[in-house]
């Protein structure tokens, strides 16, 4: 190897290596806007939190004992079955520490029988679950009984299933 040739390796070499330390495409500083912006920290002596507190009213939350507002009720019957006590329960105290509110009570009854005889059905329907509400503590003057009868089917069906979702009282929150 002559000494050119290896004058001009070298050079080679240094010019390679000066370029491999200086990236080819610089990249760009991200361009922030106020929605993109982190925001201010908070004043000095002050803690920040970073979880969101997201207060749920319990009557529109899906997963509270408050969620489930029918009472289903036997042919030609209106006591309430031991299995929907906690949901009466739940609804009284609720009533009970929310004196502003006001619910009524839709009793409602399946298509079978006389629209006289399912109107009383229905309201013997709604009366019963209003006064359990108030032995819970619920005020009388916060609770409206009505009767729709058969008038207010959930099911349209006339069969068995149909009748039995239609056999029942419905809590519904007028004043919140």
């Amino acid at each position: 190897m002559t000494f050119k040739t290896l004058t001009l390796t070298l050079a080679a070499a240094a010019a390679l290596a000066a370029c491999s330390s200086t990236p080819l495409d610089t990249p760009k500083p991200p361009v922030t806007s106020a929605a993109t912006m982190p925001p201010a920290p908070p004043p000095a002596g002050t803690a920040q939190s970073k979880v969101a507190t997201v207060t749920l009213d319990p009557l529109d939350d899906p997963k509270s004992e408050l969620a489930a507002r029918s009472v289903y009720f036997a042919y030609d019957d209106f006591t309430v079955d031991p299995k929907y006590q906690p949901l009466v329960q739940a609804h009284g105290r609720f009533l009970q520490s929310h004196a502003q509110v006001q619910i009524r009570i839709e009793g409602n009854t399946d298509e079978r029988g006389s629209r006289e005889y399912n109107l009383a059905l229905g309201d013997k329907r709604a009366q019963i679950v209003a006064k359990q509400l108030e032995l819970m503590g619920a005020k009388p003057a916060q609770i409206e009984p009505v009767s729709y009868g058969e008038e207010r089917p959930k099911s349209e069906g006339h069969d068995e299933a149909a009748w039995a979702e239609n056999r029942r009282a419905d809590i519904r929150y007028v004043k919140r």
